[in-house]
C-alpha cells in the first residue's frame, strides 16, 4: 500500500474510531440521563404513595377530632399528621420542613409551632458508612490527617455524624463527616419539591402569594448545609467577629485539616442542653446577657447572621459561655439591609411607628397590586406605639413580630428573605433567653450594638 494511501487509511480510521467513541460516550449520557429520570420517577411515586396514605387517614381524622372537639383540635390533628409526614419522606422534608417553619411571615403561627418540633430522626453512621465517608473525603490520608478518631459519634444530624478525634499535631477536635450520598439523595427531593411548588403555584387559592419564591429560597437554605467549605469559612468569620462579644465561644476551625466532604474544628467537652438550668441565678442572668449580645452583634454590627440558633446550636457552659455550632444555615445582609434593620428596631424602641412601618415598606421585596400602604402604616404605627407602653416583663419580641407579620400579610408587603431569616432568628433565641431571665429587657439590651451599628459608638468589650 503507498505511504500516502496508508496515511489516508490511518486518518479513515482515526475518524471512525472518534465517531465510535462520540457514539459511545453518547449513549452512556443517554443511559446516565435515563436512569437519573427513572430514579426521580420512582421516587416521586413513593412520594406520592406517601401523601396520599398519610391525607387519607389524616382528613377524616381532622374532621372527627373537628366534630367532637372544636375546630382548633381538627386544626391540630392535621398538623402533627403534616409533621409526621414529613419525618416519613425523609431527611430532605424535614430540613425543608425546619426551615419552612421560620417563615412566621408567611405561614401561620400555629403551623410553624408544629414545624419547630421537627427533629432530625437518622440513625448516626455506622462503622461501615464511617469508613465510606472518611474515604470520601480524606481518600488514603486519613491517617496522615488524624492520631485518633472515635468511630462511635458523638451526635448525629441527616446531613452529617460528629466525631472525637486528635490531631497529629495535638489538637483535640470535633469532625464533622457528611453522610455518603446525601447531596444525591437531597438534590433530587428538593428538585421534586420545585416541581410540585411551581403546580401549586398555578392553583387560584395561591394566586398572590410568592410560593415558588418561597421554595426557592428554602432550597437554597437546605442545599447550603451541604456545602461544608462555605461553612467552615461562616464559623471562621463568626469566630472573629463574635471575639468582640464577652463570654462568647466559636470553635475555631482548623483549615488543614478541613476536606470539602469534612469540617474539622476545636472539640468543646461537656456541651448540654441542660447545663444553663443546673447554674446560679446570677450566672443565668450573665449567660442571657452573653446570648442576646452575640446575635445583635451579628444583627447590627456585622451583618452576617446565624439564622438557626436554636438550642442544638446554641449551649452555655458553667463558665458562663455562650457556645455557638453549625453556621451552615447564615446570611450576609447587604450594608443597607443591615442598617434598615438597626434603624428599624431603634424606632421601635423609642415608639416611632410610622417611620418604623415606612422601613418596613422600604425593605420589601415585592408589593401586591392590592397592597394598601397607608393601611399598613396606620396599623403598624399602633402596633409599635402599644408595644412601646409595655413593661420589660410583658413585651414579647415574638408576639410584636407575628401580629406585624399578619399586618404584612393582610396589607399585602413581601418581606425580603435576608431580612426575614436574621429577624426570625432573633424570635428563636428569645424563647431560651426569658427562661435563663425573665427580667430582660430586650430593647434596652440591643442599645451597645444599636449605638454602633447606626453611629459607630460604644464599646461592649466592658460588659
Amino acid at each position: 500500500m503507498p505511504r500516502s494511501a496508508r496515511r489516508g487509511w490511518r486518518g479513515t480510521c482515526t475518524a471512525t474510531s472518534h465517531r465510535r467513541v462520540g457514539v459511545s460516550i453518547g449513549n452512556r449520557e443517554w443511559g446516565d440521563e435515563m436512569r437519573t429520570r427513572f430514579a426521580l420517577t420512582v421516587r416521586a411515586a413513593r412520594i406520592i404513595g406517601t401523601v396520599v396514605a398519610v391525607l387519607v387517614t389524616a382528613l377524616p381524622g381532622g374532621l372527627i377530632q373537628r366534630m367532637r372537639h372544636g375546630r382548633a383540635a381538627g386544626g391540630r390533628h392535621i398538623r402533627r399528621r403534616l409533621v409526621a409526614l414529613l419525618m416519613l419522606l425523609g431527611p430532605t422534608f424535614v430540613k425543608a420542613g425546619q426551615v419552612l417553619g421560620t417563615r412566621r411571615d408567611l405561614l401561620p403561627s400555629t403551623l410553624c409551632d408544629e414545624l419547630s418540633l421537627l427533629q432530625d430522626s437518622v440513625a448516626p453512621l455506622d462503622a461501615e458508612q464511617t469508613a465510606i465517608a472518611l474515604a470520601e473525603a480524606y481518600g488514603s490520608e486519613v491517617d496522615d490527617v488524624f492520631a485518633e478518631l472515635d468511630p462511635q459519634p458523638v451526635a448525629s444530624g441527616s446531613v452529617a455524624s460528629v466525631y472525637r478525634g486528635r490531631l497529629r499535631s495535638g489538637q483535640d477536635v470535633a469532625v464533622k463527616l457528611r453522610r455518603p450520598g446525601i447531596e444525591r439523595t437531597m438534590s433530587a427531593d428538593l428538585a421534586l419539591i420545585r416541581g410540585g411548588a411551581a403546580l401549586v403555584a398555578r392553583l387560584p387559592v395561591f394566586r398572590g402569594v410568592p410560593v415558588e419564591e418561597v421554595v426557592a429560597n428554602m432550597a437554597g437554605a437546605v442545599l447550603g448545609q451541604l456545602d461544608f467549605e462555605r461553612e467552615a469559612d461562616n464559623l471562621r468569620r463568626l469566630r472573629k467577629n463574635l471575639s468582640e462579644v464577652p463570654r462568647v465561644w466559636v470553635p475555631k476551625v482548623y483549615p488543614e485539616a478541613c476536606r470539602p466532604r469534612c469540617i474539622v474544628m476545636e472539640f468543646i467537652p461537656d456541651l448540654a442542653v441542660d447545663t444553663a438550668e443546673r447554674c446560679s441565678p446570677a450566672t443565668r442572668k450573665r449567660l442571657a446577657a452573653s446570648g442576646m449580645a452575640a446575635m445583635y452583634q451579628m444583627l447590627f454590627v456585622d451583618g452576617f447572621v446565624h439564622c438557626d440558633m436554636h438550642p442544638g446550636n446554641l449551649y452555655f457552659t458553667r463558665s458562663a459561655q455562650a457556645v455557638v455550632l453549625d453556621a451552615g444555615f447564615s446570611v450576609q445582609l447587604t450594608d443597607r439591609l443591615r442598617r434598615l434593620f438597626a434603624e428599624f428596631f431603634m424606632n421601635m424602641a423609642i415608639g416611632r411607628g410610622t417611620h418604623a412601618a415606612e422601613i418596613v415598606i422600604q425593605s420589601a421585596t415585592r408589593l401586591a397590586e392590592d397592597a394598601d400602604l397607608d393601611g399598613f402604616t396606620v396599623r403598624m404605627a399602633d402596633l409599635v406605639m402599644r408595644s412601646h407602653g409595655q413593661s420589660a416583663q410583658e413585651f414579647s419580641l415574638i408576639a410584636f413580630a407575628m401580629e406585624m407579620f399578619d399586618l404584612m400579610r393582610r396589607f399585602g408587603i413581601h418581606a425580603a428573605p435576608e431580612l426575614v431569616f436574621p429577624l426570625l432568628s432573633l424570635l428563636v433565641i428569645e424563647g431560651a433567653i426569658r427562661r435563663l431571665d425573665p427580667d430582660m429587657d430586650f430593647q434596652e439590651a440591643a442599645k451597645p450594638q444599636l449605638m454602633r451599628g447606626l453611629f459607630g459608638e460604644g464599646d461592649i468589650r466592658g460588659r
